[in-house]
C-alpha cells in the first residue's frame, strides 16, 4: 500500500511550487528507506549545524560527500574483496549507502571529518547580504517624494 500522496494535478495548476512538491516527494521516500546508516542531526549554534553519520568500517577513501543545488549527498562504498576474507561471524555490515539530505537555500558544508567510525559533517546558513534586513533611513521631506507619488497616480489614471 502506497502511504504517499500524488501531486500530479497540483503540478499542472502551480507555477513556481515545483521545488516544493520535490521536498514533499523526497521526504516521504526518504521515510520508506531502510534507515542505514544511522545518522544525528544538531544544531550547533544560532546559524551552525552538524550532521553526524555512523560509519563504522569505512575509511575517507570509501566515502563521498558531494553537494547539489540545496541537497547533501553522503555515500560510501567498500572496494570488492571477493573471497580474500572468511568471515566467522558479521556484524558490521559495511554495506554501500546514499544517504541525502534536504539543506535550506543559503546553507553550505563548511567541512567533514571522520574519526571513531562517526562521520561529521559541520554546515552552516550563510545569509548574503543582499537578502538580510536592512535599516531604511528617513530623510527630509523636499517634496520629492510627494511628487513621485503623485505622478505615478497620474500615470494610473
Amino acid at each position: 500500500m502506497r502511504n504517499t500522496i500524488d501531486f500530479a494535478p497540483y503540478r499542472r495548476s502551480s507555477i513556481g511550487f515545483d521545488r516544493l512538491f520535490d521536498l514533499f516527494d523526497n521526504i516521504a521516500r526518504a521515510e520508506a528507506a531502510d534507515g542505514y546508516p544511522f545518522f544525528d542531526v544538531e544544531q550547533r549554534g544560532e546559524d551552525a549545524y552538524r550532521i553526524s553519520v555512523a560509519v563504522a568500517g569505512f575509511t575517507r577513501d570509501e566515502i563521498e560527500i558531494t553537494t547539489k543545488l540545496n541537497l547533501l549527498v553522503v555515500s560510501g562504498a567498500k572496494p570488492d574483496l571477493g573471497e580474500q576474507r572468511q568471515f566467522i561471524h558479521r556484524s558490521v555490515a559495511a554495506l554501500p549507502f546514499e544517504r541525502q539530505f534536504q539543506l535550506a537555500d543559503n546553507v553550505q558544508v563548511v567541512g567533514a571529518s571522520l574519526e571513531n567510525g562517526m562521520l561529521a559533517i559541520d554546515l552552516r546558513r550563510e545569509v548574503p547580504d543582499s537578502v538580510k534586513p536592512r535599516k531604511i533611513e528617513i530623510g527630509n521631506d523636499n517634496g520629492q517624494q510627494h511628487r513621485l507619488a503623485s505622478v505615478e497616480t497620474s500615470k494610473a489614471a
